[in-house]
């Protein structure tokens, strides 16, 4: 029998199995590292050999991974981790460094940070290339995984290989179309009012409207969409109100009327918006990490500010 050099598999080779396994596509895979897909596939049949498994099976359209290779994802992960650790040295060059991003965030985050991110840090160094994925409601997983190498939510998951700091603080208020009505001046006259409201695809609520019925008050959500993005639309030359993110006014929001949420010595609290990025324990001492959320500290210090 012909004897399998272990010693064969590379680090490359690891990271096309473990972004097949999550894409569900070699196709996917593909794009995602910039390869083609003959390369793509020629790296599997060797990572096959190696493994002694096919890895994947047609499915429908896509691929899934056999049970063996769901078992070797975290072995994948551990060894990459180690490699990065061998190589990483003791300090960071930005001028040399070529860097590839993922970095999860919903639509309000991304949009705030992420393009000015990209610029400030395109600047600095050799190359970049940034891939942004949507956080959802973000769970350990993505991070302990390396799904993404930061995370930028409201609500950072929690374990003890999870690292959290927060990046800004912000704040709910009300918008309106003021050509169509005049703000909200009291509770009850904006709790009677028809709603828009975002509700991810996941079908995660935002933490505002969680809020607002753990406290009890109940409003009339006329319109669900799945990202701030959708809102601008509905509410123009409406009569409807949307609770959103203050900095939001500066971007999709610009043009409507805005105004605190009238609840009272409630609304500061029910208001509150912080917004953390999150990284996994692997990266905590990692420079090349370490200066990339410096980077994003400093973007996030002049959000909203023109």
């Amino acid at each position: 029998m012909k004897k399998i050099d272990h010693l064969a598999l590379d680090g490359h080779a690891l990271e096309l199995f473990l972004a097949v396994l999550e894409e569900g596509s070699v196709t996917a895979a593909a794009t995602r590292l910039g390869l083609t897909q003959s390369a793509v596939s020629h790296a599997l049949n060797k990572l096959r050999r190696i493994a002694g498994d096919p890895l994947f099976a047609k499915s429908g359209r896509g691929i899934v991974a056999t049970a063996h290779a769901q078992a070797l994802a975290g072995k994948a992960r551990a060894l990459i981790d180690e490699m990065r650790s061998f190589a990483g040295g003791v300090s960071f060059a930005p001028a040399q460094a070529q860097l590839s991003l993922t970095i999860a965030a919903n639509d309000f985050q991304r949009d705030l940070l992420l393009p000015r991110f990209f610029d400030h840090v395109a600047a600095q160094v050799k190359s970049l290339n940034l891939r942004v994925i949507p956080s959802q409601s973000p769970s350990p997983a993505m991070l302990r995984e390396n799904r993404c190498d930061l995370l930028i939510t409201p609500l950072p998951p929690s374990g003890v290989d999870i690292v959290q700091k927060r990046l800004l603080r912000d704040h709910y208020v009300c918008y309106y179309d003021a050509k169509a009505r005049a703000a909200p001046a009291s509770r009850n006259t904006y709790l009677a009012a028809r709603h828009i409201t975002v509700v991810y695809t996941d079908n995660e609520r935002l933490d505002f409207d969680r809020r607002l019925a753990a406290n009890g008050l109940h409003r009339d959500i006329a319109i669900s969409v799945p990202s701030f993005s959708g809102v601008p639309s509905f509410l123009r030359g409406s009569q409807m109100l949307a609770s959103m993110p203050s900095l939001l006014a500066s971007g999709v929001m610009r043009g409507f009327g805005q105004t605190p949420i009238p609840l009272a010595s409630r609304a500061r609290t029910l208001a509150e918006l912080p917004m953390f990025m999150v990284w996994h324990q692997r990266y905590q001492k990692d420079p090349a990490h370490r200066w990339v959320r410096s980077q994003l500290e400093a973007v996030a210090a002049t959000a909203g500010k023109s």
